[in-house]
């Protein structure tokens, strides 16, 4: 049963000194109706955080990945909407509020979803990149639809979403172990409303800790699951299909697979050819130009 405003989720496993960094900027929003729930996926040691009236931890006895562990801190939020932050990042401390007035003015069709604009931050602690997202209505395919190129779909972990509408859909697919935004957000987004926001809402960090996302082994296999899970959606949409296996091409070429890289740019040039040689050409022009910067 619901009984608060926003349920802040947690999913954890073995980064006890960033998981404070991220609890302590969970706890530090703004808004006054909310919870934190980390959800500690079976840590090597049990994590140690200090006690706060807003704070409750789950701690699993066997570890399950970060699907699961998402799930189960949505089936226990009592938050009508729900957010989620990984546990290395860190949410700015207007985040709930802003993203809360957004969706109480917004004329989209409901039900609706917020997201928010990223700041990614290196080792240094400088802005390297920011992250503005689209707005897309219900319907519509996230990270398939043509956006403005001013816009970026890699946004989607700072989404603020009804708890019911992410039960509708199942939440989490626990069979992936990487790719689960990209698939939540393909299942979404046709049911829900996606409200792009400009405002910075989220820090996302590059360090040398592991990390699924420069796994290049799950990485490509959570990339086949997606396009055989979703065949018929990406097929309907052929140039950001075309756009899809291009970037993950760029991908597991810089991790180092150079066959793989090879085998989705073919794909992507069967898919669609001239759009796909726009893209290599716009790729070696600006490699040239940064080779004389």
């Amino acid at each position: 049963m619901t009984d608060i405003l926003l349920s802040i989720i947690i999913p954890t496993y073995n980064r006890p000194q960033l998981l404070l960094r991220a609890v302590k900027s969970a706890l530090a929003q703004t808004i006054e109706d909310f919870e934190v729930i980390v959800v500690d996926d079976c840590s090597s040691e049990p994590i140690n955080l200090p006690e706060h009236p807003r704070l409750q931890i789950i701690s699993l006895p066997e570890n399950q990945g970060g699907s699961a562990a998402r799930n189960i801190g949505l089936k226990a939020a009592r938050g009508h909407w729900i957010n989620f932050l990984d546990d290395d990042d860190e949410l700015l401390p207007h985040t709930a509020e802003m993203s809360l007035e957004a969706l109480r003015n917004t004329t989209l069709p409901k039900p609706v979803g917020v997201i928010s604009g990223i700041e990614v931050i290196n080792q240094e602690g400088k802005v390297i990149q920011t992250r503005i997202p689209p707005t897309l209505p219900r319907g519509s395919h996230f990270g398939l639809e043509e956006i403005d190129p001013t816009q970026s779909f890699l946004c989607k972990q700072t989404l603020i979403v009804e708890k019911e509408v992410l039960l509708s859909i199942e939440g989490f697919d626990e069979s992936l172990s990487s790719r689960i935004h990209t698939d939540l957000f393909l299942r979404l987004n046709p049911v829900c409303s996606i409200l792009g926001i400009p405002q910075i809402g989220y820090r996302l960090y590059k360090h040398n800790d592991f990390q699924i996302s420069s796994d290049p082994t799950r990485r490509q296999v959570g990339f086949n699951r997606i396009i055989e899970k979703h065949q018929k959606t990406f097929q309907a949409h052929p140039k950001m299909f075309a756009d899809f296996l291009y970037n993950q091409a760029i991908v597991t070429y810089e991790l180092g697979q150079s066959y793989s890289a090879l085998k989705n740019l073919g794909w992507a040039m069967k898919v669609s050819p001239q759009h796909t040689c726009g893209r290599i050409f716009y790729t070696v022009i600006n490699s040239i130009k940064r080779s004389f910067t």
